[in-house]
């Protein structure tokens, strides 16, 4: 037998949770580098790539069966170079061979497995396999064997398919069009929204008509611009509907705030109990503009209880958000019966049962209410009962009874349930906090963390001032450690002093719209320039000016078996979109450096995508409609903006509006000018001081604007009558 290709599992040396989780399998894993890409080429062996995330479930079954069996590993170790990523660190890798389950096989996932030539192209690929077949899945031991003996006896063939796989990723993820005309007409956002209406579960709330369900937030995004710019009827109820579902269903933790990752179901009951950073910071940005929007309490309590949950279990000491909860964790002893050991199970934190929920509530009363009868009012509100509705014995928390409903059955009044019920869901708090908990990824990744951070501005902005502290105190955490100053680079992940992966597209977009969103809620033009200086990156690293696009890896990065583009919205935002609409904004602040020129340009080269699948592509749907409405400005000339100004903003939503604060005086515009590199005062700033010493604001609409007014209520008057 020849020499294994690799002679040892090199993950012990690596700072992903992921990759540590499968350091001590007996497969030889390797981490993406040089050093396992060589040996494939040195031995003339495929590599085998396993892609997937700390809080994936289905990756730790395949990790069970397969990962940690000794025949599975000698067979993936003398006949493989077996190779593990973590898509949240190296989600280039993820997004290139993603791309080609999805065009073979019509979906995609983690655990994503991909056969691969020693160059890195695929030639057979899918997701989670068992062991031994089951249920129409072909085994994983097997299919090893099997490619192995293909890859002696058939090299040609899957050299071939190698060759025309690679080919098809380059076309869908790289290319761009030769002769691209002009931006997206005046109606995307029509087109876009109508689809979304289209697609809406009426009954259900959400978009599609079974299970799994998923958040969608930049669907959300493109309802309530249209419901609030064009008084879209439909778009606001089918938005409100969708927020409605999200916040009573299972997908929202009652008891501890933040959401899951998705639904299982149709009726949004039972969640993949997995929480991520990037839901988390989407979802209550979407819900605190709703709030502002519609004047809704309940979306503003959602989101400002998932922020609560972002600083409570998913906070860096120093400020920045770490990635992950697991949907796994033990089985709490109160679930044990005699002699039983604990499991690690799927959502065992969540779930109750009416015992657990009595102990939980304890003996003392409630405003009045005995402990039992509270018992029983969070059951009948939360929908708890011996039978459960998760796995035949717990339930999943969801909105079950309305509190006038429990009131008429109780013989109580609305007011008193509704107490009553807060102080139990607390008790429910402490008591749960004595479960096992789920494990957490504790890396920090530079984009989710920028999304969190224009989640959270966004509350600072409509609902609570004190939120701004969050904010930028994850801001300065991610430049503290992620960002070079030097050398003006972005790394991607932070992990316990360690710093590793060049940055890709959406850590810079996010960032950069996250410090951006900083600076609209704050005045401080620290966090303007720092949004410029990223944006500056992007045009040098990322901008294609033969192709009129931005590619996802920077140019002087590692070079994959294509260049990726990430138009598509998936579980995050397209970097794309939010960099084309970011660009659009910055460009009022520095015109002289070209960045409406990009955005234009970018919206061209892509429109063809976006009115074929506008749904797809909400992203660039939002980042067209504001560049073809166009600019919308809010300059607030004054030292500090008044509180009562604040208020007004929060209830006077502008959703494709710039706010631009500015010193009182153009004699202390000089520093500003300084941090933002530039020599001369932008228009959206200039000739704009605040007038006889009061606060004083100027508005305008596609570079026309209105009379400067110390009363911001009759400025906003001015940019609505436009």
């Amino acid at each position: 037998m020849p020499p294994t290709p690799t002679d040892r599992n090199r993950l012990d040396e690596e700072a992903s949770p992921y990759l540590e989780q499968h350091a001590d399998n007996p497969v030889n894993w390797q981490p993406w580098d040089d050093e396992a890409l060589s040996a494939a080429r040195e031995h003339d062996v495929p590599i085998f790539l396993s892609v997937g995330y700390a809080a994936c479930h289905w990756c730790h079954v395949m990790e069970s069966e397969s990962f940690q069996d000794a025949e599975v590993a000698t067979v993936l170790n003398e006949r493989f170079v077996p190779i593990k990523v973590d898509r949240e660190e190296r989600p280039d890798v993820d997004s290139v061979y993603q791309t080609i389950c999805q065009l073979v096989s019509g979906g995609g996932g983690w655990p994503l497995s991909v056969f691969l030539t020693p160059e890195g192209k695929p030639f057979y690929v899918g997701t989670y396999f068992p062991r031994d077949p089951q249920r129409g899945r072909p085994g994983f031991l097997q299919l090893l064997k099997d490619i192995s003996n293909s890859w002696e006896t058939d090299r040609g063939e899957i050299e071939n398919r190698a060759d025309q796989w690679t080919a098809a990723i380059t076309d869908e993820l790289e290319s761009t069009p030769e002769n691209p005309g002009d931006p997206p007409e005046s109606d995307v956002l029509g087109t876009a929204t109508a689809a979304a209406v289209r697609s809406a579960d009426r009954t259900h709330g959400g978009f599609g008509s079974g299970g799994p369900k998923f958040p969608q937030p930049r669907r959300l995004d493109l309802l309530l611009r249209a419901s609030i710019l064009d008084d879209d009827e439909a778009a606001g109820e089918v938005a409100g509907e969708a927020l409605d579902a999200m916040a009573a269903g299972g997908l929202y933790d009652h008891v501890g705030g933040g959401f899951h990752r998705y639904a299982t179901d149709r009726e949004w009951t039972v969640p993949h109990f997995e929480k991520m950073l990037y839901d988390n910071a989407e979802l209550p940005r979407v819900y605190f503009e709703a709030a502002a929007a519609t004047g809704n309490d309940r979306y503003a309590r959602v989101a400002s209880e998932t922020v609560a949950f972002l600083e409570r279990e998913l906070q860096h000491p120093d400020g920045g958000f770490y990635s992950t909860l697991d949907a796994q964790s033990a089985t709490p002893d109160s679930r044990l019966g005699e002699g039983d050991e604990p499991t690690d199970e799927e959502g065992a934190y969540y779930v109750w049962t009416p015992d657990e929920v009595r102990a939980a509530m304890g003996a003392a009363d409630i405003d009045g209410v005995d402990a039992e009868t509270a018992a029983d009012l969070f059951c009948d509100r939360y929908g708890v009962t011996d039978g459960g509705n998760f796995e035949g014995r717990t339930t999943v928390l969801t909105v079950s009874a309305s509190y006038e409903d429990l009131a008429t059955e109780y013989g109580l009044d609305a007011e008193t349930v509704e107490r009553t019920l807060i102080e139990a869901r607390t008790r429910a708090f402490d008591a749960r906090a004595d479960r096992p908990r789920p494990a957490r990824d504790e890396k920090v990744l530079a984009g989710w963390n920028g999304l969190a951070i224009s989640g959270i501005a966004t509350g600072a902005q409509t609902l609570d001032p004190a939120l701004v502290e969050t904010a930028t105190d994850a801001l300065a955490f991610v430049r503290d450690h992620l960002w070079d100053e030097e050398s003006e680079r972005l790394s991607r992940r932070y992990k316990s002093g360690d710093v590793q992966v060049d940055g890709y597209l959406d850590d810079y977009a996010f960032l950069a719209r996250g410090a951006f969103d900083c600076y609209q809620v704050t005045g401080e033009v620290e966090h303007l320039a720092f949004a410029v200086d990223l944006v500056r990156v992007v045009r040098e690293e990322f901008w294609d000016e033969e192709a009129g696009t931005c590619y996802y890896t920077p140019a002087s990065g590692e070079g994959l078996v294509t260049r990726p583009q990430e138009l598509n919205d998936q579980s995050t935002p397209s970097s794309l979109g939010v960099v084309a609409a970011l660009l659009d904004e910055l460009d009022l602040f520095v015109p002289d450096e070209g960045f409406g020129e990009m955005t234009d340009r970018l919206l061209a080269t892509h429109a063809d995508r976006i009115r074929a699948s506008p749904l797809e592509h909400a992203s660039l749907v939002l980042a067209a409609d504001a560049h073809t409405r166009g600019p919308v400005e809010l300059t607030l000339a004054a030292d500090e903006v008044p509180a009562s100004w604040r208020e007004t903003l929060a209830s006077r939503p502008l959703p494709t509006g710039v706010i631009a604060p500015r010193p009182a005086s153009d004699a202390d515009l000089e520093p500003w000018l300084d941090a933002l590199g530039i020599d001369e005062v932008p228009p959206i700033w200039a000739n704009r001081e605040a007038e006889g010493g009061e606060p004083t604001a100027y508005a305008c609409r596609d570079f026309t604007c209105s009379p400067a007014r110390t009363d911001l209520n009759a400025a906003l008057d001015w940019l609505a009558d436009r």
